[in-house]
């Protein structure tokens, strides 16, 4: 068994791993299987639900019983079906013909067989025997109580032929018995044949079934009349006549007893077996015709026709899955670098799979509702399903996602053609409404947006489609609703998804550039020096992206939190300290140690305060992996041969543009500040020297950043600089006779006056 399932999971790891050379390479496993296990039940619930919208054939939603037909209906095939109204008839007329199913007891008929033949046995000894009818009859009432009275067994002690009597008493109860004596009571038996019943008889390991008429069967109250019969058809002894009903009558118990479960089993099988009425549409028959009242056996036939469809259109059915399939292939190879040139987490791939199949199969379930006057499209927020992504993921992807969503409901059938233009229009608009969003309400002016392009795009459906006037004011309602109650339920989904996916979105990064965060005047008050020189390094970091048109705003987070971890050991940083200098009486590899900890503290710290992996990146790579040059140069002259990688930062170079703009302006920052009367010209050579080693070290390679990025950085950088050490002039020393306007001379100095 183990090894039978090893197999198994290496067969099922084979295919996977072929399934995965058609996918970019980036795409993890787990997402993978999102997707696969997405299109599987998006596939069910296409194929369970979408028999509408196909042609008008399988469209009844415009076809209801008593309205007037707008528009012939014709079979373009014949159609056997079933007619489900009689068939239930059929059935329970069939149910009404069942009999009542009876079982012989075996038990109670040998039960009453052994009584009898104990009396039997009883009374032929006390006949042998010299015996008397005053001894007779109490043995025989002592041995059977109640049985008899003493005078039925006086009479029957005194009759001449009592040893014949006593053999046709036992025929005629072997015959009783083998008939059966039927207990009715207790029991209703309306809903079944009121004339005849099912008898089950066991014989040996087989049961045998008879079928007989009430009126011919044996209860407790006709016994005394069928004995009767047998007696008086018997060619018995004349003593029998008088007598045998008399002596059977005590050991005749009822032996057939009503059996409800073989009854509901038999019910069962009828129901089973039962053909249903068929109907049948010829080829070409107007099922429907145009300005004819809708009777209810046209609505029969009409479903009958859009069942057939449903079912018998294979090629439909598989066309309708490759179309599913391919639009999910679609996504997976568009959701990533060649979209918004960076690969998906797995959180984030898993969103917009979610959101592809909830969209797909819930537009397909609100199409299977019965329609009123208003596009299906308009009832499903599509505007939703691309805004998440647009502020959680990127724009461009949720354009991706506007476009091939309304597409894949419109081609699977859950969407027709007014629906699918207004689901577009509202997708689109949402994909762009949202560009350069820094504050939640601009969430509702963009709701207010995607209401007017719905109300626009739902005229334009309606003018196009010739509706009534009276359709009008209620479409243009839900339009409007639609794109406002897109943008309110993005209120309600943004924060837990925000969190949940831990997205840097606009939204979260201006609630973390609040510098009277905890974190923020925590630093302030543990290292002040870090604290102004990272609000320095944000105004830098910045002016450059707002020029290379990157991120400023995470840009600026970053650099905000990007030395929290020097908040545990502010005073080993040199812009924390005044004279003293710690580093004095350590050695540089100590040293080298507790700087090179600040970025391991600084990950560790964002990773427990919950910031998301676009700023903690930035943390983690704001030194990359540089050389530490003072201790390590001190190091190299005390010891002469040193590892480099322990004087070397634990991260790796930049891979965004951001973090790399963020690097640059740190040490920029950093360096400025030991210039001696900066000016702008040698600001400019000064970091040119810093970019070009930071370059020459290798620092860069990974940051897609080109020259001309660089120096459009090196520029800001400049200006910025420039704007914050400025030159000022000196104010020359007043004489001591000059006092300015309204002051007044020391008093030593008036008394020397004087």
């Amino acid at each position: 068994m183990k090894n039978m399932t090893t197999k198994n999971n290496l067969d099922f790891a084979g295919f996977l791993a072929f399934f995965r050379g058609f996918l970019p390479p980036k795409i993890e496993t787990g997402p993978l299987l999102s997707a696969v296990l997405a299109f599987l039940v998006s596939t069910v619930v296409i194929l369970v639900n979408t028999d509408k919208g196909w042609g008008k054939a399988g469209d009844i939603r415009d076809f209801e019983t008593g309205r007037v037909a707008d528009r012939d209906v014709v079979a373009d095939r014949p159609v056997v079906y079933v007619d489900e109204d009689e068939t239930i008839m059929r059935v329970e007329a069939q149910e009404k013909l069942v009999p009542a199913v009876f079982r012989f007891s075996p038990q109670v008929t040998e039960k009453c067989r052994n009584s009898y033949q104990r009396f039997r046995k009883l009374a032929e000894e006390r006949f042998q025997g010299d015996s008397s009818p005053e001894f007779f009859v109490p043995v025989v009432l002592a041995e059977f109580p109640a049985f008899f009275s003493a005078e039925i067994l006086g009479r029957f002690f005194d009759a001449p032929d009592r040893s014949p009597l006593l053999e046709f008493c036992a025929a005629s109860l072997d015959l009783i018995l083998e008939k059966g004596v039927f207990s009715f009571s207790g029991n209703d038996f309306g809903g079944h044949n009121p004339e005849e019943a099912l008898v089950l008889r066991p014989v040996g390991a087989r049961v045998e079934r008879e079928r007989v008429l009430y009126t011919g069967v044996i209860t407790k109250d006709k016994l005394r009349d069928a004995l009767g019969l047998y007696i008086n058809a018997a060619s018995a002894p004349s003593s029998f006549s008088a007598l045998g009903a008399e002596l059977l009558l005590p050991f005749i118990s009822e032996n057939v007893f009503y059996s409800p479960e073989d009854t509901e089993q038999l019910v069962a099988e009828i129901r089973r077996n039962v053909a249903p009425v068929e109907k049948y549409i010829e080829r070409g028959k107007r099922v429907i015709k145009k300005g004819y009242l809708i009777t209810e056996d046209d609505m029969k036939e009409l479903r009958a026709l859009r069942l057939d469809i449903r079912q018998n259109d294979v090629r439909r059915d598989i066309a309708r899955i490759l179309i599913l399939l391919f639009l999910f292939l679609f996504l997976l190879f568009f959701s990533g670098a060649r979209i918004i040139d960076r690969s998906l987490t797995a959180p984030e791939t898993y969103l917009v799979i979610v959101l592809s199949s909830l969209y797909l199969t819930g537009s397909i379930l609100v199409r299977s509702l019965p329609e009123d006057s208003m596009p299906v499209s308009l009832a499903f927020p599509t505007a939703l399903a691309v805004m998440l992504p647009a502020i959680l993921i990127h724009a461009r992807l949720a354009l991706i996602l506007a476009m091939a969503l309304p597409l894949g409901a419109f081609l699977t059938g859950s969407f027709d053609t007014g629906s699918y233009i207004i689901a577009l229009v509202s997708g689109v608009t949402a994909s762009w409404v949202l560009q350069g969003a820094e504050k939640r309400m601009d969430l509702i002016q963009g709701g207010l947006i995607i209401a007017a392009a719905n109300c626009v795009a739902s005229l334009a459906v309606l003018l196009l489609q010739h509706a009534a006037l009276g359709s009008y004011p209620q479409v243009m309602f839900w339009a409007a609703f639609n794109g406002l109650g897109s943008g309110m339920l993005v209120l309600g989904f943004l924060p837990p998804l925000e969190h949940a996916l831990n997205a840097a979105t606009t939204f979260r990064l201006i609630e973390l550039s609040d510098l009277n965060s905890p974190i923020l005047k925590r630093l302030f008050t543990a290292a002040p020096g870090t604290y102004s020189h990272s609000i320095m390094v944000a105004n830098l970091a910045e002016a450059a992206c707002n020029e290379i048109k990157a991120n400023s705003l995470l840009a600026r987070v970053g650099a905000y939190y990007h030395d929290i971890g020097k908040m545990e050991q502010p005073d080993y940083f040199v812009e924390n300290q005044t004279v003293y200098n710690k580093h004095d009486d350590l050695a540089p590899r100590l040293s080298a140690t507790v700087i090179r900890s600040h970025v391991k503290q600084g990950v560790e710290k964002a990773r427990s305060l919950g910031l998301p992996r676009e700023v903690i990146d930035i943390i983690g790579q704001h030194h990359g992996n540089s050389l530490i040059t003072w201790f390590y140069n001190k190091a190299l002259k005390q010891e002469g041969q040193v590892n480099v990688e322990d004087f070397s930062y634990p991260g790796s170079p930049p891979r965004s543009r951001e973090s790399a703009v963020v690097m640059l302006a740190d040490v920029t920052e950093a360096a400025v500040r030991t210039m001696d009367k900066p000016t702008a010209a040698k600001m400019e050579k000064f970091i040119q020297e810093l970019f070009s080693a930071k370059v020459e070290h290798g620092q860069l390679a990974q940051a897609e950043l080109t020259f001309r990025d660089l120096e459009t950085i090196k520029k800001a950088f400049v200006r910025v600089l420039a704007g914050h050490y400025h030159s000022r002039i000196e104010y020359p020393k007043l004489p001591k006779d000059v006092q300015p306007h309204g002051a007044e001379a020391p008093a030593s100095e008036s008394r020397e006056a004087k």
